[in-house]
């Protein structure tokens, strides 16, 4: 019984040790990814203002609210993707009008990595799109270096650049900023006289949009926990000439949205510690003790 005792020990000793790597460097990767049940609502306000209002056909000043819902769908994820649909809504507060914009996304990226998949009917305002680069979050153990992230506006992948580390309410962040190029978004009609224009009837406009997003990442976890965007958005008449604004805005998460995605991350950073590091290093200490426990059984016992 005693020998059965000590090979026990040093068998369940030597399982410990080898399953402490294991978790480490291979399981734990794949348990931390992006969850496929995903609900969330985040919230930005953009002061000041300038919108083109199709309602009053004219250039209105105000400060507007934004909110984006995003959920998952579930039955379209699977082993290593996840697809998330989004709403967005602005509200002007300031002139008491409600949905001036509406938008909608559909997106599929690796729930490991972040990076976009072309798959499940992802598109932008129902339109088909192909997503590359980052689709919401950057990877897990994010580094200091330049990626691609997808802008949905744009509806193009463009440069995030690393600028510097800083901290969001205590919590160790990286930022990074993209800047996007003069894009044309979007062809459409607008009474002429509208725009300053001598002729009558409709002219036939575009849309172009520039900007810059800046995003503060939590490098363990990949999760954004703030975000700031500011878009330039006018409205060229075909000669190139610009006529109007579109939308010209400064848009910052509030501050209950950045206190949410803090502690989000600070939940998922603490999980990915407990997995990679705390669970692993108490499976190779008790394995080593009863690896020795038995050894020592083994002695005192001999056959």
């Amino acid at each position: 019984m005693g020998r059965i005792s000590t090979l026990v020990l040093i068998g369940v000793g030597a399982f410990f040790i080898a399953l402490a790597p294991l978790l480490k460097f291979w399981a734990a990767e794949k348990i931390i990814s992006a969850p496929a049940d995903q609900f969330g609502i985040t919230r930005l306000e953009a002061k000041g203002a300038q919108y083109f209002s199709r309602q009053d056909l004219k250039v209105l000043t105000a400060d507007l609210d934004i909110i984006v819902t995003t959920r998952g769908d579930v039955k379209e994820a699977d082993s290593s993707r996840v697809v998330w649909d989004e709403a967005t809504v602005v509200n002007d507060v300031t002139n008491g009008r409600r949905q001036i914009d509406l938008s909608e996304r559909r997106s599929a990226f690796d729930k490991y990595t972040g990076e976009g998949l072309n798959c499940c009917g992802v598109n932008v305002g129902k339109a088909p799109v192909t997503l590359e680069g980052q689709i919401y979050k950057f990877p897990f153990g994010t580094e200091k270096k330049t990626y691609k992230v997808f802008n949905s506006t744009a509806q193009k992948a463009f440069d995030a650049q690393f600028v510097r580390e800083d901290s969001v309410n205590g919590l160790p962040v990286y930022v990074f900023e993209q800047t996007v190029p003069p894009t044309r978004t979007q062809t459409l009609t607008a009474p002429a006289a509208v725009l300053g224009l001598d002729d009558t009837g409709d002219v036939q406009v575009d849309r172009w949009y520039d900007g810059k997003v800046t995003y503060w990442i939590e490098p363990v976890t990949g999760a954004p926990v703030k975000q700031e965007q500011q878009r330039h958005e006018v409205l060229k008449t075909q000669d190139g000439v610009e006529r109007s604004p579109a939308f010209v805005a400064t848009a910052k998460m509030t501050d209950k949205t950045v206190d949410e995605l803090v502690t989000s991350a600070q939940e998922g950073r603490s999980q990915i510690n407990l997995l990679t590091n705390v669970i692993p290093l108490v499976l190779l200490v008790v394995g080593v003790a009863l690896v020795l426990l038995g050894v020592l059984l083994g002695r005192r016992n001999p056959a």
